[in-house]
C-alpha cells in the first residue's frame, strides 16, 4: 500500500480565475516566449490535451485547488467549525485542522500519535478517526518494520478533541486472524451495531476484504468474513469505506496495485436491515466507479473516504491521485471533489478533476481570501509576477501544469518574482529529470536552497511553503542557481503556478 519501493510479486505493496490587470497583461505579452528552444536534457514532454481548469470568472476566496495535502490514504471530517485530516506520514499520525478547506495545504500539522512500543512504531498508515460518544477513536496500521507484520491499532482520546491527546487502547485482531497481515481500517455502523472493516489475509487476496463484528469501539467481539469483492485486477481489495442513504449502505473500496495508474475504486451495497457478516446480502456493482483521467492528468484515483460539507447539504469524496502514468509510490496527494446521486439512489462519483482544477467551496465553508498566480501573470487575487533572464515558456507540459503552460530556464542567476498580499505563499510546479536547484527568498530575505528534480516527471507539485507572514504585501523570488546534483541530467527550474493565503 504505501512502501517507497516495490515488494515482492506475492503481494504487490501499496503503499477559476480572474484576468490581471491589462498594465500586467501586456508587460508580461513583452517577455521572451522561446519555448522552441527549450533543450531536450530539460525533459519536456510533448504538448498534450489541456484538462479545463475552471470558470475564468469565479470569485477568490469562494473556491479552493488541490491537493488538500502532499500525503497518500487520506482521511476527513468536518466537526464544531473545522475541517480535521490525516494522511499516511509513515513514522507518526498527524492531523491537520482549518476552517477552510482552501487552506489546509498551509497549515502547520499536529502530531497526535508517536509510538515507544517498537512492534507498532513503524509503517505507520492510513489513520480514521470516529467520535463515539465524548471520545475519539483513532484506528491505524502500523509493524516492527517488517511488512507482513502489519496490525491494526485503536488510540482513544482522553477529551472531546480530534487533535486528543490520545493514548493506546487496544490491538483489533479478529480470533481467526489473531497474527495476519492487516491494514486499512475502517467502522461500519449498520442497525445500531460496529463492525470492523480492513483489508487483510483470505482465501481471496493477501489484501481481501474482511468484516468482524465489535462490541464497542476499541473490542471485536468475533471472527472476520470474506468479502469477495469484484476489482478488475487480481492484486488487492483495500481502503472500505461506507456511504448511507435511503435505506442502503454503501461500500466503495480500492482495486489494484497503489503504485499503478489504474488503481481505482469499485463498490458494492447492502439493504439497511440486512446482516452484513453475511457476504450473500452484499451486491456487486458491475466496473469502476472512479478511475483514471488521462485528458486530465490524473492517475490512480483511490484510498478514499467521505466526508460533508459544514451545512450538511453537500457530499464530497477525499481521496489520492497522481499527476503520472508511471509505476509509482511517490506523488499521491490528496484531493477532494462533490459528488452527486443517482436517481436508483447509488453514488455518482464523476470523474477526476484536474490537480488545481478551481472548484467552488463547500457549502458553509467560510473561505479565506484565497487565490492563485499563474506563470504567464493572470491571477484571481492582488499579485503578478516578474521575470529576470531569458525564460522559456509554453504548452509542453499540458495536464501537468495549472493552465496547461509554465516558464523554465537553466540560467544561473535567472529569477522569477512573486508579487502578492497575503500571509502565505506555496510554490507548485514541474518536478523532472533535467531540473536542479533554486534558491528562494521572502522580501529578499535569507535564501532557501530548493531541489526541483524529480523522477519520474510529475507536475503541479509542492516546491516549497513560505512560512508564516505578517498580513500585508510581500515577495517571493525564485533565484536558479544553475547547479544540480548528480541525480540529474541538467539544471533547469519550472515555473507554474503560486497558491496564496490570505
Amino acid at each position: 500500500m504505501h512502501p517507497t519501493e516495490p515488494h515482492p510479486a506475492r503481494r504487490p505493496a501499496r503503499l477559476t480565475a480572474v484576468m490581471a490587470a491589462a498594465l500586467l497583461g501586456l508587460l508580461l505579452a513583452a517577455l521572451p516566449a522561446t519555448a522552441s528552444t527549450a533543450p531536450a536534457a530539460a525533459g519536456r514532454h510533448p504538448v498534450l490535451q489541456v484538462a479545463q481548469r475552471g470558470p475564468t470568472t469565479a470569485a477568490a476566496g469562494t473556491t479552493f485547488r488541490n491537493p488538500l495535502n502532499t500525503g497518500p490514504d487520506p482521511f476527513m471530517t468536518h466537526w464544531n467549525g473545522n475541517y480535521y485530516l490525516t494522511s499516511t506520514q509513515g513514522d507518526r499520525v498527524a492531523m491537520w485542522r482549518s476552517p477552510s478547506l482552501s487552506t489546509l495545504l498551509a497549515t502547520d500539522p499536529v502530531t497526535v500519535w508517536t509510538d515507544g512500543d517498537s512492534s507498532r512504531n513503524q509503517h505507520i498508515w492510513a489513520p480514521e478517526f470516529y467520535r463515539f460518544g465524548a471520545h475519539w477513536y483513532l484506528y491505524y496500521t502500523a509493524d516492527d518494520g517488517i511488512d507482513d507484520h502489519h496490525r491494526i491499532y485503536v488510540l482513544e482520546s482522553d477529551r472531546d478533541d480530534p487533535t486528543g491527546p490520545y493514548h493506546f487502547k487496544a490491538k483489533l485482531a479478529p480470533p481467526n486472524h489473531a497474527n495476519d497481515f492487516a491494514i486499512d481500517a475502517s467502522i461500519l455502523q449498520q442497525n445500531g451495531k460496529l463492525y470492523l472493516a480492513y483489508s487483510g489475509i483470505n482465501q481471496y487476496q493477501h489484501n481481501g476484504l474482511n468484516l468482524a463484528p465489535m462490541s464497542n469501539p476499541y473490542t471485536v467481539s468475533g471472527n472476520a468474513v470474506a468479502i469477495n469483492a469484484a476489482g478488475g485486477c487480481p492484486e488487492v481489495r483495500e481502503g472500505p469505506e461506507f456511504l448511507y442513504r435511503n435505506g442502503r449502505t454503501w461500500l466503495t473500496y480500492s482495486t489494484c496495485d497503489t503504485g499503478k495508474p489504474d488503481y481505482q475504486l469499485w463498490m458494492m451495497s447492502l439493504p439497511a436491515a440486512a446482516d452484513p457478516l453475511v457476504p450473500a446480502n452484499w451486491t456487486q456493482h458491475q466496473g469502476a466507479v472512479f478511475s483514471r483521467a488521462d485528458d486530465h492528468g490524473v492517475f490512480g484515483p483511490g484510498h478514499h473516504a467521505f466526508f460533508r460539507s459544514p451545512d450538511g447539504s453537500e457530499d464530497w469524496i477525499l481521496y489520492h491521485a497522481k499527476t503520472t502514468s508511471a509505476y509509482t509510490y511517490g506523488n499521491r496527494t490528496t484531493r477532494a471533489q462533490k459528488f452527486t446521486w443517482r436517481a436508483d439512489g447509488s453514488p455518482d462519483f464523476g470523474r477526476p478533476l484536474a490537480l488545481g482544477a478551481t472548484q467552488d467551496l463547500p457549502s458553509g465553508d467560510p473561505g479565506s481570501g484565497n487565490y492563485w498566480i499563474n506563470d504567464d501573470g493572470r491571477s484571481s487575487g492582488p499579485g503578478g509576477i516578474s521575470f529576470g533572464g531569458t525564460w522559456n515558456s509554453g504548452t509542453g507540459c499540458g495536464t501537468q501544469c495549472f493552465w496547461g503552460d509554465d516558464h523554465w530556464i537553466d540560467q544561473a542567476g535567472a529569477s522569477a518574482t512573486f508579487s502578492f498580499t497575503g500571509t502565505r505563499i506555496a510554490l507548485l510546479s514541474v518536478r523532472d529529470v533535467g531540473n536542479g536547484y533554486a534558491a528562494l527568498s521572502i522580501d529578499g530575505g535569507p535564501e532557501v536552497r530548493v531541489d526541483f528534480y524529480g523522477s519520474p516527471r510529475t507536475g503541479e507539485t509542492v516546491q516549497y511553503l513560505s512560512p508564516r507572514l505578517p498580513a500585508g504585501p510581500h515577495t517571493l523570488r525564485v533565484r536558479v542557481t544553475g547547479e544540480h546534483d548528480a541525480q540529474s541530467q541538467a539544471s533547469f527550474v519550472s515555473i507554474d503556478r503560486a497558491e496564496v493565503y490570505g
